[in-house]
């Protein structure tokens, strides 16, 4: 579904994403780890075209998206969350998740009111709010609930989340856990998720490519790279 080639992104004489080439297959649920600063989310701007890349090649669905615009990239069929929330905080966190149902992928995929259609996304990530309430009145937590929202209702094959477990607590990390396996499981969504809570996503995810200093240090399954030498010596150091 999604295939980098030699994807880099420098500021200046910064790499910060150097010579990348990984591939995502349809359905598939894949970890996107590394340290602070290791190019994570560099990598996801530059696949979303919120970054245009320095050199490389980016494929989605066999075309070729490099350097598209963002809006061209959401109506190609990928979403994403991010980890500043931003929400539109001019308007309510209904009409935020409109924006995502109407100018997102296509308004065609509205099947009934578009209102409705936002309260069951609430409903589905476990949003509770009042019909005027705005982002202002959310606290980091609803933030990060409404990101998760708005991007489904741009309706992605491919879905890139971006640490949308930071700051919860263990019950919510459960639920929303629960949340990402059904979103995975009953709407057929590709999913790449970036999180620092490894104990999440390893329960989760089927891959694991990890980043280090903008390069692709390792992949493979949760239980392959937990045990890899140069993994530990990323996170933890050498002895």
């Amino acid at each position: 579904m999604l295939e980098l080639n030699s994807v880099s992104k420098y500021f200046g004489g910064l790499a910060a994403v150097h010579d990348v080439s990984l591939t995502v297959q349809e359905g598939e649920f894949t970890g996107l780890i590394g340290p602070n600063g290791s190019g994570k989310t560099t990598l996801f701007n530059v696949i979303t075209g919120v970054l245009k890349p320095t050199a490389g090649r980016i494929t989605f669905g066999g075309k070729d998206i490099t350097g598209f615009l963002p809006d061209k990239i959401c109506h190609s069929g990928i979403g994403r969350t991010f980890q500043v929330p931003k929400p539109f905080k001019s308007l309510s966190v209904v009409d935020n998740i409109k924006a995502g149902l109407l100018f997102g992928k296509s308004a065609a995929y509205v099947d009934e009111d578009p209102d409705q259609e936002a309260y069951k996304l609430m409903e589905l990530v476990g949003l509770k709010v009042d019909e005027p309430t705005t982002p202002n009145e959310l606290n980091i937590i609803d933030l990060r609930r409404l990101e998760l929202a708005r991007a489904l209702a741009t309706r992605p094959r491919l879905l890139l989340l971006d640490e949308v477990m930071s700051g919860l607590t263990q019950a919510e990390i459960s639920e929303a856990s629960r949340v990402l396996n059904k979103i995975r499981k009953e709407w057929g969504i590709t999913i790449i998720w970036v999180e620092h809570i490894m104990g999440a996503l390893m329960n989760l995810v089927e891959r694991v490519i990890i980043l280090q200093f903008g390069e692709v240090l390792a992949e493979g399954k949760p239980s392959e790279v937990s045990k890899d030498k140069r993994v530990i010596e990323a996170y933890l150091g050498k002895e």
